[in-house]
């Protein structure tokens, strides 16, 4: 059993930007307060035409590009969803029918906000027990699709948009690119984060997750830290699910990580629940903010108060 490791990555967001003005002229709100309460100044929304399928698979053939890699040297897609239509194909059978894959395992993973990290780990162990050779694990949700609209409390929370990343096994003796997972959930409280109803809408119980996020996350994301043997200090960057900044910045904060870059997405892009932590991490590369080989954390927390992280190599 060999390692696995991220070999590149890759993002997608829709081309309509919903503002905090254009939001104040929809519901009783104002930039200073979104700003105020959660740090987003934009978020970008998909239009009618444009399913989540079609975000990830944007990602995906971008993740693929930057890896130098062929649709057909693909086995497994993973794709972390909360917001698919449709029970079936599911949305990796149809990312992979719009790619052009031709035989991969295609399954859809939804744990919500925490989803990418835990198809992230399911990918690894796959690869590491030889049941694939390479995956595409994607992170998508259109929210806009689950946004009670007339709802301030949620509509100035949510946007759009996909993350991908693309996991093959490393060389024999080379050091894992992927940290061991630690993951789990508070099934009890998970009415705290929900998409219910006919039709699905999105609600949460914004203080309940806020004290949960805040004081219970920061000693699991160090246990984290300590299964990969890897100390906060050294992280080159923390890449958290992109909630809120009032959560991101207290627990990058309690968890030490003084040296490493902070993924602060959410003021352009929303909350994009499974597609944040991806989304993010592939901005960051983008921009050379981190470098190859170093070390970051992952974080994923959310929907049935679930989460799950790891510790990953920069591609």
């Amino acid at each position: 059993m060999h390692g696995s490791r991220i070999a590149a990555v890759g993002h997608y967001q829709p081309a309509t930007v919903l503002t905090n003005e254009d939001l104040a002229s929809m519901v009783d709100t104002s930039d200073e307060w979104i700003r105020t309460r959660v740090g987003i100044r934009t978020r970008h929304i998909a239009g009618p035409d444009e399913p989540v399928d079609e975000l990830a698979a944007h990602a995906a053939a971008k993740a693929l590009a930057a890896a130098g890699l062929a649709p057909g040297d693909i086995d497994l897609v993973l794709v972390a969803t909360s917001t698919a239509v449709d029970r079936s194909p599911n949305t990796a059978a149809r990312v992979a029918a719009r790619l052009g894959i031709p035989q991969p395992a295609a399954m859809d993973v939804n744990v919500v906000c925490a989803g990418f990290t835990h198809a992230l780990a399911t990918a690894d162990h796959t690869v590491r027990a030889g049941a694939a050779t390479r995956a595409l694990v994607i992170g998508a949700d259109k929210m806009s699709d689950v946004t009670d609209w007339t709802d301030r409390s949620t509509c100035v929370l949510v946007g759009d948009g996909a993350g991908a990343a693309v996991v093959e096994a490393c060389p024999a003796g080379a050091e894992s690119g992927i940290g061991p997972v630690v993951w789990g959930s508070v099934p009890g409280m998970g009415h705290a984060v929900r998409i219910e109803g006919t039709p699905p809408r999105f609600a949460q119980e914004g203080q309940s997750v806020y004290r949960w996020a805040t004081t219970q996350l920061p000693p699991i994301a160090r246990q984290v830290c300590e299964r990969a043997g890897t100390a906060p200090e050294d992280l080159a960057a923390v890449v958290l699910h992109q909630a809120n900044l009032r959560i991101i910045e207290p627990l990058a904060e309690k968890l030490g990580a003084v040296n490493a870059v902070v993924a602060r997405d959410v003021a352009e892009s929303g909350n994009t629940s499974a597609a944040s932590i991806p989304l993010a991490l592939s901005k960051l590369v983008e921009r050379g903010e981190i470098s190859t080989g170093d070390r970051v954390l992952l974080f994923g927390f959310g929907g049935n108060l679930s989460y799950a992280g790891q510790i990953v190599r920069c591609p």
